[in-house]
């Protein structure tokens, strides 16, 4: 599970988002009570400082505590311009959270930027660049989200698809397939399937991420099962898990969102 949302009020940490469930205690209750592997946390930029940063620590070894696996989770689009920001970034949040985290997990995306439509490659490069710099400064394993479809573009500068040059340079991968049905030539398991293909091939752990946001958020109703229904997720979820023969291999999009498809936020304002 993706979790992006903090508890600390914004008048006490200008990073502050306000939603209480992510408190680490109700945090951990929920990774524990879904049954949940992982959680790549959100850790935002100086995690080892102020009210947010003492949250993230917290809420990593409260994760852990619960027999969950806590990975450091973030991106922001001007990593692309300088790699040794996400560097700085995660080395922060491995001091924050200590022995807590098992891993780093970037979330950087390089295709939503305009140029992407015309020339994706130095983009691509750029990307890659985030990566390598990351790689090289932390003692963790290194994660990142790809879409599916990075198996149709070609690697800059070096043999394979920009997939393959992501696989050689992390050790886990979440394989962004979004839509509500797992079946089907739409659906999950065949958008998906070619990049966990590649994932195996180098030997790198991967999972399939799913959506619960809004259509506005997902970029469409077919994105994402808020209109489906929590049922709805955990049953095409078991039909991923089962085509791919990986129990617990769904990565659900997002901590809030998931809560709010469960009815379990219906008396808070968010």
């Amino acid at each position: 599970m993706w979790a992006w949302d903090n508890p600390v009020p914004q008048q006490d940490d200008a990073r502050g988002r306000g939603y209480t469930p992510a408190a680490p205690a109700p945090l951990a209750a929920f990774a524990a009570t879904r049954g949940l592997g992982r959680v790549h946390l959100a850790a935002p930029w100086a995690a080892d400082e102020g009210p947010v940063g003492e949250w993230f620590g917290d809420a990593a070894r409260a994760l852990r505590a619960a027999g969950v696996a806590v990975g450091a989770l973030g991106g922001d689009p001007g990593w692309l311009d300088q790699p040794a920001l996400a560097a700085t970034w995660a080395d922060a949040a491995l001091r924050s959270a200590g022995g807590a985290l098992d891993a780093v997990q970037l979330d950087v995306e390089p295709w939503t930027l305009p140029a992407w439509r015309t020339d994706p490659a130095p983009g691509a490069r750029a990307w890659l660049a985030v990566l390598d710099a990351t790689r090289a400064a932390v003692d963790v394993p290194l994660g990142a989200d790809a879409p599916w479809w990075l198996t149709t573009v070609p690697a800059p500068d070096e043999p394979g698809t920009l997939l393959d040059a992501v696989l050689r340079r992390v050790e886990r991968v979440v394989v962004v397939a979004f839509a509500d049905h797992a079946e089907g030539a739409d659906g999950i398991v065949a958008l998906a399937r070619p990049a966990v293909a590649a994932a195996q091939a180098a030997g790198v752990a991967w999972s399939v991420g799913v959506e619960t946001d809004t259509p506005e958020v997902a970029g469409g109703a077919q994105f994402t099962f808020v209109d489906e229904g929590a049922a709805v997720l955990e049953r095409e979820a078991a039909l991923v898990a089962s085509a791919f023969d990986a129990p617990g291999c769904v990565c659900v999009e997002h901590h809030r969102a998931w809560r709010r498809l469960l009815g379990l936020d219906t008396a808070l304002q968010d």
